[in-house]
């Protein structure tokens, strides 16, 4: 929770509870508090919505953005123009925290690729469709990006690599990793989304030369990407959502340790095997 929204709570209950206890509480100090109720210098009226923000941010794990805030207080009753809505989030670091993901416009992408995917994440032998994408894991540090590669054979991570930045490097160390374990042919394809890097020059360059086939999402289409992002849904639920992580190399390790498990040991349910027993059944 943000600095701003804990001292937003404690304005609230400051005639219930002990502001120096509420300090202690939330691990903020009272000198801080103070300037915050000083620098707030708002109307009346921006108060009492910052507060009921901050209440539906707590409520929602600061996922909703102004659209959706602005319907949770419809339904109690309150209305406001959105613009309003949103500058006072903006004022007061009340803004959802969850990534959005960029699409890049057709006249700015340096290049762009069909859907040859087209949602058929079915493949009938490894290294046939590999879809990709890029998440991140919050940390005590800030965000680690982790970008992965995984084939739509077997499900298996085949390569992995994070970041501290989001960048083209991050990505393209990702398909190298991905070429070394492999044996790549002309067949396979890459599926992404629109996002910068895989737009990029560089990220033709290293498909051309290594006889890749970019697939790519349509604009606004998460759909077409669905297995890429399954992945990611499924690390955070069964591993890091279970802890609150410190240190980047505290999410390196659990991404490390939870990856190997999933490839080895974790079964699933459509096969009744773990990612790489399939595997293996296919060279054998």
């Amino acid at each position: 929770m943000r600095p701003a929204v804990k001292y937003l709570v404690i304005y609230r209950h400051k005639g219930k509870y002990s502001i120096s206890e509420m300090c202690r509480f939330f691990e903020v100090s009272r000198s801080g508090y103070y300037d915050f109720v000083k620098r707030m210098d708002k109307p009346a009226k921006d108060l009492e919505l910052s507060e009921l923000i901050c209440e539906c941010q707590a409520e929602t794990k600061q996922t909703y953005g102004y659209r959706r805030v602005g319907i949770w207080l419809e339904r109690r009753g309150v209305h406001h123009n959105p613009k309003t809505i949103l500058r006072v989030m903006n004022k007061y670091s009340l803004l959802s925290v969850v990534r959005r993901r960029r699409y890049c416009h057709y006249s700015q992408a340096l290049h762009r690729y069909e859907n040859l995917l087209n949602r058929d994440f079915h493949a009938d032998r490894p290294n046939q469709k590999w879809v990709t994408d890029i998440s991140y894991i919050k940390t005590g540090q800030g965000f680690l990006y982790l970008s992965i590669i995984r084939d739509l054979y077997d499900r298996s991570i085949v390569a992995y690599k994070t970041s501290t930045v989001q960048n083209i490097n991050l990505v393209l160390n990702t398909i190298r990793a991905a070429k070394r374990k492999e044996k790549v042919t002309a067949e396979l394809q890459l599926h992404s989304d629109q996002g910068f890097q895989y737009t990029s020059q560089e990220y033709f360059k290293l498909t051309q030369s290594y006889h890749i086939t970019p697939s790519m999402s349509r604009r606004g289409n998460p759909y077409d990407n669905a297995l890429a992002e399954n992945f990611f849904s499924i690390l955070k639920t069964e591993c890091i959502y279970r802890t609150k992580i410190k240190t980047f190399s505290e999410a390196r390790r659990l991404i490390d340790d939870y990856i190997h498990f999933y490839n080895h040991q974790r079964i699933q349910l459509n096969t009744k095997l773990t990612p790489l027993e399939l595997r293996s059944q296919f060279s054998a």
